[in-house]
């Protein structure tokens, strides 16, 4: 009796590289491994988040925002680049940034250089906010992931995180928003 190879289902992006193996089980190590990755991926956002709405009263998400925008030399950023770098849709940025606005942390105008773009900038008060959270979100990424690792297993983890991420989308580059801005805009004449 022939075996039928069925092609299971996977968002288009990344079925045309993905190769299905013949085994359609984890060996021992990759349950392991996947079962722990996989319980970071749901535990640590929600507690980083439960942390920030605590200390801040920003979600993880607002709070990975504004400290985007504060790392950039004038604090603004198009949208919808801002969106690609946070790694979110245009629609979920913009209802944070109505929360964001609201509250006096950040302001939208036109782009003055193309009327079809919008610029979100940090305001002063916003500058304020994000320090000011800073130094607890440090200390509870530090308790929840660095305290249990080694140097070595710190460096590790980087590492990993770069080799998943190229796997994801070829060619990424985990980087700073200054950094990113800095490649992605044009070259002077």
């Amino acid at each position: 009796m022939l075996k039928s190879k069925r092609r299971r289902w996977m968002p288009p992006r990344y079925a045309e590289r993905v190769e299905i193996a013949d085994s359609s089980q984890f060996n021992a190590a990759e349950m392991d491994s996947w079962i722990a990755f996989g319980s970071v991926l749901t535990l640590l956002p929600a507690a980083l988040d439960a942390e920030l709405q605590r200390v801040a009263e920003l979600s993880h998400f607002e709070y990975q925002v504004l400290s985007m925008l504060a790392e950039l030399p004038d604090r603004t950023m198009r949208m919808s680049n801002l969106a690609s770098f946070a790694n979110s849709s245009l629609s979920r940025l913009s209802h944070s940034a109505t929360r964001l606005e609201s509250r006096g942390f950040m302001t939208r105008t036109p782009d003055p250089t193309d009327g079809r773009f919008t610029l979100a900038t940090l305001s002063d008060q916003g500058w304020c906010k994000v320090t000011s959270a800073t130094p607890q979100y440090v200390a509870v990424v530090r308790s929840l992931v660095f305290e249990s690792l080694t140097t070595q297993q710190t460096v590790q983890l980087g590492e990993v995180g770069r080799r998943i991420m190229r796997a994801i989308e070829p060619g990424h580059e985990c980087m700073g928003p200054a950094q990113w801005m800095s490649r992605s805009a044009p070259a002077e004449a």
